[in-house]
C-alpha cells in the first residue's frame, strides 16, 4: 500500500457476518498482537459497526460486515496496489 498511501504499508480485509463477529475477530487481533507488544486502535465506520478498523500504523485492518463489504468495495477502490493472497497454513 506505501506506494499508493502514505499512512500504512499494509491492508487487511476480512468480512464478517454480525457486529458481535466484527467485535470479536477486531478483539482477537488487538490480543494476540499485544503479545507482541503491537498496540493496536479500534476506530468503527459506523454506528451501526458495519466496518470496523484496527490500527497498528503499519498495517490498517478492516473488518467488514458482509454486505459492507461489498458495497464499499475497498478491494475495488484500491486495484492499483499489489494484492497477497495469504492462507493460514496452520488451520
Amino acid at each position: 500500500m506505501r506506494k499508493s498511501v502514505n499512512f500504512c504499508d499494509y491492508f487487511v480485509i476480512c468480512s464478517a457476518t454480525s457486529d458481535r463477529r466484527i467485535r470479536a475477530i477486531a478483539s482477537s487481533i488487538a490480543d494476540e498482537l499485544a503479545k507482541y507488544g503491537v498496540n493496536a486502535s479500534y476506530r468503527p465506520g459506523f454506528e451501526s459497526l458495519t466496518w470496523l478498523l484496527v490500527d497498528t500504523g503499519d498495517v490498517v485492518v478492516h473488518i467488514f460486515e458482509t454486505n459492507a463489504r461489498e458495497f464499499y468495495g475497498l478491494e475495488h477502490l484500491w486495484q492499483a496496489a499489489p494484492r497477497i493472497n495469504w492462507k493460514n497454513k496452520s488451520r
